[in-house]
């Protein structure tokens, strides 16, 4: 589906969601043009394994959110047992004032205890859930969801017929980026069964990555291997979502909110690819993107921790691809080197402008050093290549390497960087 340009101007661009594992996360995916961005507190969330936020923390991030005009939800989306629920009626109360914009739920019960301790609350339902269908959006919308987020195993074409028998004003969710799973919408209990870590309880294991054999009864120490091609066994391993390929497709199919998967990902994760998708959908608004673009934005989302990447399900039925990973592990991204700071001029006896660009304060992430390559990355720009040609400490002293964690240090840049722009290698 190709979009005229007058259509694209015209389009109403979705959401751009994007995920906040920790407060570094959080400001990052701001910073990178995320409209909203989901997370969750420190207990009753899918990623009991992400930093996430205590109560405290929780208004702070909302309060830093909504400085900047964007949203914020939370995740209560774990699927409580009876004993459970006094637990999570007082961390509902708990939350009440913190002014969250939504709340992600997956679970009816749930559900009804947001709404008797906070009637007003905006709901959206949780991909876990597994809505395929007009019929259950319908019926999700009627316990007063405002958003749903739809399964990743639909196709567009079933999306779009979704949206055409929906009101309006029913907001539709769906993954643009990141991780899929072999379980249908992330239900699984493999995790549970081997480990005894409840995947539902948001403590997955993810077992489906693991390498697996076969072991015939009489002969346990000669297992064999479950070999699909020459690399490995990868029968539940799925591949990670990009849609980048196809994000006009998308932006015309009715979806009011894009997601990126990722809160036990990286700050770099976060930056990278909201950066990528915020270039896409403005170039879509703007009439002005071109194939180029995408395959340099591809290239740019590449950079970050990934499997194999696929569009996900959305141009072919589960039926007919599979999306399974056909080498193992991740690809890794490239190195974190340092981030970019706040700074109002330079140490006593430093030149803070010469022919080679400008100095700038950092804090490092990882070692890099004096005469080596390195990239630039910033809010609304694809990578820009420099050489690191001079270094200096805090105080002002000459160094070749930056070698400390969160050590900050002065770092000589050929063009313009702000605060929150990254360095990588």
């Amino acid at each position: 589906m190709k979009l005229k340009e007058t259509e694209m101007s015209q389009m109403k661009m979705p959401e751009l969601l994007s995920p906040a594992g920790n407060f570094e996360k959080l400001k990052a995916a701001l910073l990178y043009g995320a409209d909203a961005v989901y997370l969750a507190g420190n207990m009753f969330g899918m990623r009991q394994a992400a930093d996430n936020f205590t109560v405290e923390e929780l208004h702070a991030a909302a309060e830093y959110t909504h400085e900047r005009g964007k949203k914020l939800y939370l995740t209560v989306n774990t699927m409580p047992r009876g004993r459970q629920y006094p637990i999570l009626k007082q961390y509902i109360s708990d939350i009440k004032n913190v002014g969250v914009d939504a709340c992600i739920v997956a679970d009816l019960g749930v559900l009804n205890v947001i709404k008797s301790i906070i009637p007003d609350m905006e709901i959206h339902i949780s991909t876990q859930t597994s809505i395929v269908s007009a019929e259950s959006a319908k019926a999700y919308a009627a316990l007063g969801a405002k958003r749903l987020v739809l399964a990743r195993e639909l196709t567009l074409d079933e999306i779009c017929e979704i949206r055409a028998e929906l009101p309006p004003d029913v907001e539709l969710e769906a993954f643009v980026h990141g991780a899929m799973c072999v379980s249908y919408s992330g239900r699984c209990m493999l995790s549970h069964h081997l480990t005894g870590r409840n995947a539902n309880m948001g403590a997955c294991t993810q077992p489906c990555r693991w390498t697996y054999k076969i072991v015939e009864e009489k002969r346990p120490d000669a297992p064999l291997p479950i070999e699909e091609n020459d690399n490995g066994t990868f029968i539940m391993s799925s591949k990670d979502m990009c849609t980048l390929p196809i994000i006009e497709k998308l932006c015309a199919s009715g979806i009011d909110s894009f997601k990126i998967e990722g809160r036990m990902k990286s700050a770099y994760y976060a930056a990278v690819v909201t950066n990528a998708y915020r270039m896409a959908m403005d170039s879509i608004k703007s009439g002005t993107l071109t194939k180029d673009l995408i395959d340099s934005l591809v290239n740019e989302v590449s950079s970050v921790s990934h499997r194999e990447y696929c569009t996900g399900y959305y141009e072919n039925e589960t039926t007919a691809a599979a999306q399974l990973c056909e080498d193992v592990g991740y690809i890794r991204e490239k190195a974190y080197l340092a981030t970019a700071c706040d700074t109002e001029g330079v140490p006593d006896g430093l030149e803070e402008v010469n022919e080679n660009g400008r100095l700038y304060l950092f804090v490092q992430r990882n070692k890099l050093t004096v005469n080596s390559s390195a990239e630039m990355i910033s809010s609304g720009k694809l990578g820009r290549g420099f050489e690191i040609c001079e270094m200096y400490s805090e105080n002002g002293d000459k160094i070749e390497s930056a070698p400390h964690p969160s050590m900050k240090f002065y770092l000589r840049v050929p063009f313009e960087v702000n605060c929150g722009d990254i360095i990588r290698a």
